[in-house]
């Protein structure tokens, strides 16, 4: 009875260890992936507002930066950015003039509207458009701050690194002109750099040939003039 004893539970050790082993074997590409996603999202968002700060730089000063110091800089530091207010003269506008209706060109002309030419702070004025949202820990809708924003350019995962988006901008010829483009990314190699190894290396090469796209996450294009990222 002794040593069936002993063998039944050497038998139940055996089987517990085996259903461990069977379920990490199946967890553990689950876990994979929700980790991914969850590192793809962070990236994505950060990818975007640094494309809304770059579409804020070009309607700025004509171009796309390759420097985060000069586009946090100056879209922090400078009035520069040229918004035109339109003011509603309703004292002079006849009773029988729609201004709904009147082309402004001519509403102008007539002094029915006055434009005036103003600079502002280009984070101000996207802060006011509500165009740098973030989603706080109480689920609310918020403006990043400036700490967050000057914080975009460093990659999310893994915590504790500081390593950066690559960030580039230059001049690309499209039918005889030369158009702005820019282009910000993260490798997976270096998102996932903390992660199980083989999988890692399993899924770039799944992205690479299977669907022959950039192993990981950008916004914008150094090679064509777009602004989407490969995450939407």
């Amino acid at each position: 009875m002794k040593g069936k004893t002993i063998i039944q539970i050497v038998l139940g050790v055996v089987i517990i260890a085996l259903a461990v082993i069977l379920y990490n074997s199946i967890m553990t590409p689950v876990r994979f992936e929700n980790e991914y996603n969850k590192r793809r999202d962070a990236s994505a968002d950060k990818l975007k507002a640094i494309r809304t700060l770059e579409e804020a730089y070009k309607l700025t000063y004509g171009k796309y930066t390759g420097s985060f110091d000069t586009l946090f800089n100056r879209l922090m530091n400078e009035d520069s950015m040229r918004v035109v207010n339109k003011v509603i003269n309703y004292d002079v506008i006849p009773e029988d003039v729609d201004i709904n209706e009147t082309p402004e060109s001519e509403a102008v002309k007539k002094g029915y509207i006055t434009r005036k030419e103003i600079f502002i702070n280009p984070i101000a004025k996207l802060r006011e458009d509500g165009k740098l949202p973030i989603i706080d820990a109480t689920g609310h809708t918020r403006q990043l701050t400036d700490e967050e924003i000057a914080n975009l350019r460093y990659v999310p995962y893994p915590k504790g690194e500081k390593n950066e988006f690559d960030l580039q901008a230059g001049m690309l010829e499209k039918s005889g002109f030369w158009v702005p483009v820019f282009e910000c990314k993260v490798p997976l190699s270096q998102l996932l750099s903390d992660m199980d190894h083989q999988l890692v290396v399993n899924k770039i090469a799944e992205i690479e040939k299977v669907s022959g796209r950039y192993a990981g996450w950008k916004v914008g294009d150094m090679t064509q003039a777009v602004t989407d990222g490969n995450f939407e």
